[in-house]
């Protein structure tokens, strides 16, 4: 008898908006795991962050893409999108539910959302993380984003860490 696989096994890609009821654990987890990583700054919680970009920046309409993967009509995994210029994509907002990591997920959204940058004429993506996710930072140069940091300085002394990849 074989194992049915487990719904997280496939997810499928949703693209969506940031403001979508879809997207809402992605972006309700991701403020709560900045303000639990970061402290606030000048008592600003970590988590305006993710209020600095309108959720019309992430809409093809202005470059951007918005994806959820979604497995039993939930968000397991996402990320987005958003132009920088003609020629380059900034990857925002990736995300995996802490329920499914570990499980190629992130990888798989890094994926989509390169292909769909690439599709529209991106030639270079762009991303930043924080010296306090070690796990994006493991992720990213997986992927082979370069570091546009020293890989053996201070992190926490750094503390954007971004990263560059031709998509060609």
């Amino acid at each position: 008898m074989s194992a049915v696989p487990e719904p997280w096994a496939d997810p499928e890609s949703v693209w969506t908006t940031p403001d979508s009821a879809l997207a809402r654990p992605l972006v309700d987890d991701l403020a709560r795991d900045y303000d639990e990583r970061y402290e606030p700054t000048d008592g600003v919680p970590s988590s305006a962050e993710l209020g600095r970009y309108p959720a019309e920046l992430f809409a093809p309409a202005s470059g951007g893409a918005f994806l959820i993967l979604r497995a039993s009509g939930r968000a397991v995994a996402g990320g987005a999108f958003l132009r920088l210029d003609a020629d380059t994509a900034e990857m925002k907002r990736v995300w995996t539910h802490p329920d499914h990591r570990r499980r190629g997920l992130a990888r798989r959204v890094m994926d989509e959302l390169e292909a769909e940058a690439r599709s529209r004429g991106y030639r270079t993506a762009r991303l930043t993380t924080g010296a306090r996710q070690p796990e994006a930072l493991g992720l990213y140069l997986a992927l082979g984003y370069e570091p546009l940091f020293d890989l053996d300085g201070d992190l926490e002394e750094i503390s954007y860490l971004r990263f560059a990849k031709p998509l060609a």
